[in-house]
């Protein structure tokens, strides 16, 4: 057996040229955006509040898919809880909840005088769905801040000093 022993310089990132911080920049960019950042927000949040998210599209996409996996009224409830009041997320559920108790205060009542629970029915699951949609909205808006944050120069070059990395000339991590 033969051992090979190689010597490196390595730098700190504010010695690197402009072209090789750069590229540590971008690697960097790009190991944070492999390693399912979105975890958190899906894994953690959305299910707590009761949200399943089955698949989102930030870039020309555009596009986030989930479904409830508690009840509507259930996860604005929670949100309302959990979810401080300068959030998206609290103002769509406040509103939500708002315009629910609204359509049952104001069902349709037949001669009798009682509640047209069909209608009521009809009512209350649209705007589920349209809370539904809201809240995936709110939830797409989230995942696109948390990434441009963890792509972002000032988040990169935190993580760098956090770290204390050091790097190649060509600006590999050492």
């Amino acid at each position: 057996m033969r051992i090979k022993i190689t010597k490196t310089k390595v730098y700190k990132f504010e010695e690197l040229s402009e072209e090789a911080q750069d590229k540590a920049l971008n690697d960097l960019a790009n190991f944070e955006v492999d390693r399912e950042w979105w975890d958190n927000t899906l894994d953690y949040d959305a299910k707590y509040i009761g949200l399943q998210i089955d698949s989102f599209d930030i870039d020309r996409g555009n596009s986030i898919k989930g479904s409830f996996i508690a009840s509507a009224e259930e996860t604005a409830h929670k949100i309302e809880s959990d979810h401080g009041e300068s959030c998206d997320t609290y103002k769509t559920a406040k509103q939500y909840l708002k315009d629910r108790d609204e359509a049952i205060n104001t069902c349709p009542r037949d001669e009798n005088g009682d509640i047209d629970e069909y209608e009521c029915d009809k009512r209350l699951d649209e705007l589920d769905s349209e809370f539904l949609r809201a809240i995936l909205e709110d939830y797409l808006v989230i995942l696109r801040h948390e990434y441009e944050n963890i792509t972002s120069r000032e988040y990169l070059l935190d993580l760098i000093e956090a770290n204390e990395w050091e790097f190649t000339e060509d600006g590999r991590l050492a």
